[in-house]
């Protein structure tokens, strides 16, 4: 499923630009403009990443972390904040802040903060080894899938593509993103050659590669993988 992220901001333009970029990127979106509202949507949604600021109505952004830090809540948060001074950085790390970003920022940097701090929530968790959905179960760790209990064979791309979408479930990603990830700085591929790709794999997990279930398509944007589980 897509990962959520919880942005804690109360300048409305850079709230309403975080939650552009950071839907584009996939992500599920939770916000608020306030420290207590926000505060609540940590304790009871408890996302997968916060973005907070420091000066917020109500209550700081360091009191925030300072109460969910003292509730054992280990919610990674990366800092967005115009106060840069060595000693504010120290505080929000101090604290438990995961990252320090300062405004004014850029998005490109921020986005990449984001996704190294998940990376390591990630790796600290037990990955799931085998996926199941329908007559399908894929063997991450093993590179191997199995169909109706047949062993279908794979190339390594078709593996690392497939295991793009079972480790994105749910979210729609474009065409450029499964680029970059997939076959990163490799010059000689298109978007197109996404396309193909997907056909392919199509023909291997799908009940009807012509109606497909798990590998969606999302008109004007990319694609979906939905497990239906």
């Amino acid at each position: 499923m897509a990962e959520t992220i919880l942005i804690i901001e109360d300048d409305p333009s850079i709230l309403q630009g975080l939650t552009i970029n950071l839907q584009f990127e996939g992500y599920s979106l939770l916000t608020a403009r306030t420290g207590l509202e926000g505060l609540r949507l940590a304790q009871e949604r408890r996302p997968d990443l916060i973005v907070l600021d420091i000066m917020l109505p109500q209550i700081d952004g360091f009191e925030i972390i300072r109460e969910l830090r003292s509730h054992d809540t280990m919610i990674p948060i990366v800092v967005l904040s115009a106060r840069g001074e060595e000693a504010d950085k120290l505080l929000g790390l101090s604290l438990g802040a995961d990252d320090y970003v300062t405004k004014p920022f850029s998005v490109p940097e921020l986005l990449a903060r984001i996704r190294t701090v998940l990376r390591r929530q990630r790796q600290a968790i037990p990955a799931r080894d085998t996926t199941r959905f329908g007559e399908v179960v894929v063997n991450l760790d093993a590179q191997r899938l199995t169909v109706g209990g047949q062993v279908v064979v794979t190339t390594a791309r078709e593996f690392d593509l497939l295991r793009y979408f079972i480790t994105h479930e749910d979210a729609v990603v474009s065409r450029g993103q499964i680029l970059g990830s997939v076959w990163g700085l490799d010059q000689s591929v298109t978007e197109r050659t996404v396309d193909n790709f997907v056909a392919r794999l199509r023909q291997k997990i799908e009940p009807d590669p012509n109606s497909p279930r798990y590998l969606q398509t999302v008109r004007g944007v990319g694609y979906r993988f939905a497990s239906g589980g």
